[in-house]
């Protein structure tokens, strides 16, 4: 019941948050005002978001990361460090995005449920590759709804339609130079992610995690050519998204699409 009622109260504020942002771009003079709202509005929905997933995963009979459980963490991650980071860096044209997916997670962890039996007594070996996993899935998500946005005004720029969404978006430059920021930022942590698997996983190329360890190489090497590109070709505009993109693309394929196939084709329980 916790965290059903935390998880509605979430899905109330992020809704209002939305409104408030959503309402600062067709208030020109009081937008700064209508954004503040917004902020302190999410502040609420993030504190019931992590009494809702924390509840749902942190069980009696040990962690629970079956794949809504994992999808309401995972989001609520990435709506936690896009509104923390945008006090301080110009995140908050993506929130209204965010919030649409945390609310999805949050309603699919409440309702839905796969046969995901909770482990114990994993060590604290483990323990650091799934944070670090989850922080690194998380800046990268970032990141791609970074270039979705920069692609939206790389192409209305091209067809001179600065009106709307538009008109409240930081300088391209700007965009540009937070994106390879944030890919930076993930890319590190995969890094970390991947050799702490490959250390405290028992076998990162079993039958249930080949899977996801040789996708996520590979999203690793899509982002590490696309950071060499950048600093050695000066790769940037749709490029950029492209690479970047794709690179999600994967490393959502070797999380939540190995655990819906495992979970709920075949009944099978993963990481």
């Amino acid at each position: 019941m916790t965290a059903l009622v935390s998880g509605i109260v979430a899905c109330v504020f992020y809704a209002a948050s939305i409104a408030a942002h959503l309402c600062a771009l067709h208030e020109g003079t009081a937008q700064r005002r209508w954004l503040r709202a917004a902020m302190w509005l999410a502040a609420p929905a993030l504190l019931a978001h992590a009494l809702s997933w924390s509840v749902g995963v942190f069980g009696n009979e040990g962690v629970n990361l079956g794949l809504f459980s994992a999808a309401s963490l995972f989001f609520w991650v990435i709506a936690l460090i896009a509104w923390g980071a945008s006090w301080r860096v110009p995140l908050a044209n993506l929130l209204p995005v965010l919030y649409p997916l945390a609310i999805v997670a949050v309603l699919c962890a409440q309702f839905l449920h796969t046969a995901y039996a909770p482990r114990a007594g994993f060590g604290w070996g483990v323990g650091s590759h799934i944070l670090l996993s989850v922080l690194a899935y998380s800046i990268l998500g970032i990141a791609a709804v970074q270039a979705v946005a920069l692609a939206l005004l790389i192409d209305r720029l091209k067809h001179r339609r600065l009106h709307g969404l538009v008109a409240v978006m930081p300088p391209l430059q700007t965009m540009e130079h937070l994106l390879f920021r944030l890919i930076w930022t993930g890319e590190v942590l995969l890094t970390l992610a991947i050799a702490t698997g490959a250390l405290f996983l028992e076998d990162m190329f079993a039958q249930h995690l080949a899977h996801k360890t040789v996708l996520s190489i590979v999203a690793w090497a899509l982002f590490a050519v696309l950071l060499l590109g950048r600093h050695r070709l000066g790769w940037r505009g749709n490029t950029a998204v492209k690479w970047t993109l794709a690179g999600f693309c994967l490393l959502i394929l070797a999380y939540f699409g190995s655990k819906l196939v495992l979970e709920l084709i075949l009944h099978r329980p993963a990481w």
